[in-house]
């Protein structure tokens, strides 16, 4: 009898795990929403992988980074981690990861304990993986790294965490990814504009930088005010190199709550597909909730005249799970 019921036993407690495992994950999934922050998008032979940041509290990035596969940027599926904590630097905040290839590695730069570090893996797929666990040497606070390749040289868009608020500078990297060389180090842009400081919190913020070059002009996109307001919006400032100087629009924010009817649209990446320009990013969950946050995407357009970026209209959507838990 006691044989009979610890076997029960047994089979309720598994069913309990199963059921929880695959149909009770908001750290991942709500529904078909995918929820991510700091989005990030490699595009390769047919392929689109998404990877950001795990959505939902400080606890939640503490483990790595999830990737997600599609064939069409419309039906996404779950990929498992591409970084597992263990395999390369950090020990907690694992943030706003991006991706891109050297060669025949595949490259992850992010964030981990307020310290920017790289990885590299064989497959877009992961396992991303530093074998010394070590950061790029600094001192400072250092988040949101985006690697742009230009002219020969490997240059590192990243947000320092300064006295005057978030802001955002630019390095090259060493031929073999794995230095910056500080003597290269010049601020981008800092808090100048009205509507990037009208939300009432602190600190100032310009972060989140995503670089692509049109036309032999460079363009930089960029969040400000602080993440967890409504008012959190994306600008982007223009220049004739990757070191700037870095001009801000006159028509910036470019995507802001009241054009997608989101809360906290921001920081996210800017690629091409099928040379058409694509802005992927995150909002907050609801009107009155911050997260888990989701991930939207816009179609953008360029004024070859003006050099003006556009919002295509009516573009904006969610991007979904095609088989959600």
């Amino acid at each position: 009898m006691n044989n009979v019921f610890l076997k029960y036993s047994i089979l309720i407690l598994l069913s309990v795990m199963i059921i929880k495992f695959f149909f009770i994950s908001e750290d991942i999934f709500n529904g078909k929403d995918i929820l991510l922050s700091d989005p990030t998008i490699f595009f390769e032979k047919g392929k689109y992988y998404l990877y950001g940041t795990s959505s939902g509290g400080a606890k939640k990035t503490n483990d790595g980074f999830f990737v997600y596969e599609s064939d069409n940027l419309y039906d996404w599926k779950p990929r498992g981690f591409a970084l597992r904590k263990g395999d390369a630097y950090g020990a907690k905040g694992f943030w706003a990861p991006h991706v891109f290839k050297n060669g025949k590695k595949y490259c992850m730069v992010y964030t981990a304990n307020e310290k920017i570090a790289i990885a590299f893996s064989d497959s877009p797929l992961g396992p991303f993986v530093n074998e010394f666990k070590n950061h790029y040497e600094t001192n400072i606070r250092q988040l949101d790294p985006f690697v742009f390749f230009d002219k020969g040289k490997y240059y590192l868009f990243h947000t320092r965490r300064a006295q005057e608020g978030n802001v955002i500078f630019v390095g090259e990297l060493s031929d073999d990814l794995k230095t910056l060389k500080h003597e290269t180090v010049k601020k981008c842009i800092s808090t100048d504009q009205i509507w990037e400081d009208n939300d009432g919190l602190e600190p100032r913020s310009n972060q989140g930088p995503s670089v692509i070059k049109i036309n032999e002009l460079y363009y930089m996109f960029y969040s400000a005010n602080n993440f967890k307001s409504p008012k959190y919006a994306v600008g982007y400032a223009t220049s004739s190199s990757p070191e700037g100087p870095w001009i801000k629009s006159d028509h910036n924010p470019l995507i802001h709550s009241k054009i997608i009817d989101q809360n906290g649209p921001g920081h996210g990446d800017v690629f091409f597909d099928d040379k058409k320009i694509n802005y992927v990013f995150h909002t907050h969950f609801s009107k009155e909730k911050i997260r888990p946050r989701k991930i939207g995407i816009v179609s953008l357009t360029s004024d070859k005249k003006t050099n003006r970026v556009i919002y295509k209209p009516r573009t904006f959507r969610f991007l979904k799970c095609k088989n959600p838990r």
